[in-house]
């Protein structure tokens, strides 16, 4: 479908694979540059402005906005967590697990931030101060993890790219106590999640093809999306009261109303293979371009 404005803005290093986006405290948005070993920040007019990591082939997957006023990140392969300052000044904290692979994190209710770890088998948190901690959760392979509206951190357990086991969506309080409860489609492959504006979780199910919803008892139900093999990826809360979330395969943006109704937008570049995906300071969507080598950013009217 179309309808929706879309503006794409491109990213001045080549083959830079931009993955996680968040908007930041200076009304710009920030990503990451998973093969340009970077993090990025655009302006709402479309003015990308790039800072170098140290460490090379560092590959930054997520990022957030912290409560000290600074961007953090993960350095998927070199193993650490990193902090930038809004003038660009980089700082690293390395995970005490070897080869974890931390992927997404998120500001926690507790003013620290809190992230996943593709293969440590753990949550981990991270104070402001760099202080490192770490829980363990039933499965290896933890993806997308956000605040929930109960003070919990919630994240998705998965098989995605052949990891086992998964399926799960999990609740982490403060605390350190985890629960799990199991999405009702075998192979879904949960991947982005998002507190929503009803009170309830939001996810992805990349193998699905499908749209979850959580509440904070356990109950899951899902969606599904109208063109099949989308693969969603990353979800966020958008201004209108909706979810947004990304269709990598489809290279397509998607709107799931808390009803259920679902609507597709096509991405002008095609294999753009839309990624991140995050609500801005302008009351657009902003997301990443994997393949594409864009910031896209989508109109919530029409």
């Amino acid at each position: 479908m179309t309808g929706q404005k879309i503006a794409e803005f491109s990213i001045p290093t080549v083959k830079s694979y931009p993955a996680g986006i968040t908007a930041g405290p200076d009304g710009a948005l920030w990503f990451t540059e998973s093969g340009g070993n970077k993090i990025g920040r655009v302006t709402t007019a479309g003015a990308v402005t790039e800072f170098a990591l140290p460490n090379a082939k560092s590959d930054p997957e997520g990022i957030t906005a912290g409560p000290d006023g600074a961007l953090w990140f993960t350095e998927g392969d070199a193993n650490k967590i990193g902090r930038i300052t809004l003038d660009g000044q980089v700082s690293e904290y390395p995970l005490q697990s070897p080869q974890s692979q931390p992927s997404e994190i998120t500001a926690g209710p507790d003013k620290a931030m809190w992230f996943t770890q593709f293969q440590g088998h753990q949550i981990g948190r991270i104070t402001t101060a760099g202080r490192i901690t770490e829980v363990a959760i039933p499965s290896n392979t933890s993806l997308g993890i956000t605040a929930g509206p109960d003070g919990a951190l919630w994240f998705t357990e998965t098989q995605i790219f052949g990891a086992s086991p998964g399926d799960d969506v999990g609740q982490l309080t403060t605390g350190g106590s985890v629960t799990t409860f199991v999405v009702p489609t075998a192979n879904s492959s949960p991947l982005g999640i998002i507190a929503g504006p009803d009170g309830a979780l939001w996810f992805t199910e990349h193998n699905a093809n499908k749209i979850g919803r959580v509440t904070t008892r356990g109950s899951v139900t899902d969606f599904a999306i109208p063109t099949p093999a989308t693969h969603p990826h990353a979800i966020a809360k958008g201004q209108d009261g909706a979810l947004w979330f990304t269709e990598y395969d489809a290279s397509q943006i998607g709107r799931i109303t808390t009803a259920g109704a679902v609507t597709e937008f096509k991405v002008p570049t095609q294999n753009g293979a839309p990624s991140g995906i995050a609500s801005g300071p302008d009351g657009a969507l902003w997301f990443t371009e994997h393949n594409g080598n864009k910031i896209g950013r989508i109109s919530t009217e029409e």
